[in-house]
């Protein structure tokens, strides 16, 4: 069954999804094979981006710049048999590109207040800091329920 919803629900379920979870799963792409990093991510309250820190000596940042198409994956599951009825999965499409001087700070706050850990890391000169433009999501729950939900525009 899929759907497609815009409403504010759906819009909180992921907002509740993610400040729960610190972790996500970035898909990139390099000569056509999929390559995927498990990373730290922060979201911006309106969920039009989410946000991940790499090294710009990285495979995924390398193959951001060759291809800012990205997927990202969410989930909630627990590793136990129960997952497949009770968890949920989103996968989140767009575009990647390093954030710029000018939004720097406003990203950067964003990430920080849910990672405070990774400042040294995030404020290393070698370190960019990637900001994902959500085109869509798709949210999977109990088991084949699958909604598509667009952020706020």
């Amino acid at each position: 069954m899929e759907g497609k919803l815009t409403n504010e629900a759906s819009l909180q379920m992921l907002q509740e999804l993610f400040a729960a979870q610190r972790s996500v799963v970035l898909a990139t792409t390099e000569n056509g094979q999929p390559y995927l990093s498990l990373m730290t991510f922060a979201n911006t309250s309106d969920l039009q981006y989410l946000m991940v820190a790499t090294y710009r000596a990285t495979r995924k940042y390398r193959n951001i710049e060759a291809d800012p198409r990205v997927a990202l994956l969410v989930d909630n599951r627990s590793n136990q048999p129960s997952d497949i009825e009770q968890s949920m999965a989103v996968t989140v499409l767009g575009r990647a590109q390093e954030v710029g001087a000018t939004e720097k700070t406003q990203f950067l706050r964003i990430y920080l207040a849910k990672h405070p850990h990774m400042e040294k890391f995030v404020s290393s000169p070698e370190c960019a800091l990637i900001k994902v433009k959500v085109e869509r999501y798709f949210v999977v729950s109990n088991f084949q329920e699958i909604k598509e939900v667009v952020p706020r525009q």
